[in-house]
């Protein structure tokens, strides 16, 4: 990719109350699946770079997690990855769903962007495709009312994919001119390894109930591919936090804990390009999420 003098590059990322769509965002805007996306608030764990290729330059979108009121170490962990991650970038894009009224948490949000100045800010309303055109414009105002410095206010649906270029090529306006960070054809700088545990996880996470998501973490044994060549080979562990928990993973006869597998190889295959034998272990690693240690050990 030649540089020419107006090629521009920089840092992005999407804040926003849990669950408002950032992980969707980024997928669609990279145009393959990089963050996992699931239902259930503070699925995303780490700073995930997706990486979009435009004609006038590149972005590079880190992915946080939703701050929220800490009630863990880990959550407290993940509020101070925000926070270095929010000091770093070159725009901040604010998301709100169209389909619900702007609350207390979304003044806090906006009201909080106040301590990154340097980052230029971008307000984003997403789930246009299943909000009335009363309820897009009525968020649009809302919203447009929260700062006084906003870039630019696009709403947009990330599902149906409308209004993706207009955002793209705004927060493109906004980087500072420079050649690209990555190579062409790269869409992210996650390991494989951490790919494929995440993967895992959100298969692990599909259908549970509320006392899980928090309580589940991924670690990758080893990823060998056999000699012929054609099959490779996962160990993986699930991690929770109780024996109550490891049971409802496995399921009656361990049919949960197989549908799991099924799920994750499903994706896993296309990302490493051979079939995949998936061995999965559920261990108890006592409270996990309060203990230094062990977050450390499995990667927090």
């Amino acid at each position: 990719m030649s540089s020419s003098p107006q090629t521009r590059s920089g840092f992005v990322t999407f804040v926003g109350r849990p669950n408002v769509g950032k992980s969707t965002l980024t997928n669609a805007l990279v145009g393959e699946k990089v963050a996992i996306t699931s239902d259930k608030p503070q699925t995303t764990r780490r700073a995930i770079r997706g990486i979009v290729n435009r004609p006038a330059g590149q972005l590079v979108i880190v992915d946080t997690p939703g701050i929220h009121k800490p009630r863990t170490l880990l959550g407290q962990r993940l509020n101070d990855l925000v926070e270095q991650v929010l000091g770093d970038v070159d725009a901040i894009g604010f998301l709100v769903p169209a389909t619900e009224k702007v609350g207390p948490g979304d003044r806090r949000i906006a009201a909080s962007l106040d301590g990154y100045p340097r980052a230029k800010k971008v307000a984003i309303v997403t789930k246009t495709d299943i909000a009335s055109r009363d309820e897009i414009t009525e968020r649009l105002m809302e919203v447009d009312s929260l700062r006084e410095d906003w870039d630019a206010v696009i709403p947009l649906s990330a599902v149906a994919g409308e209004q993706l270029d207009v955002l793209a090529d705004e927060l493109l306006t906004l980087m500072p001119t420079g050649p690209a960070l990555y190579e062409e054809g790269i869409v992210t700088d996650e390991s494989l390894e951490d790919r494929i545990a995440e993967i895992i996880r959100e298969a692990a996470l599909e259908g549970v109930r509320d006392e899980l998501p928090h309580s589940i973490a991924v670690t990758i044994d080893d990823i060998s591919r056999r000699d012929e060549g054609e099959l490779t080979d996962i160990y993986a562990n699930l991690v929770v936090e109780r024996d109550s928990q490891k049971a409802i993973i496995i399921g009656h006869k361990g049919s949960r804990l197989a549908a799991v597998g099924a799920r994750a190889r499903a994706q896993i295959e296309p990302l490493i390009g051979t079939k995949v034998f998936l061995k999965l272990h559920v261990r108890v690693a006592k409270e996990w999420q309060r203990d230094p240690k062990q977050l450390g050990r499995l990667g927090f």
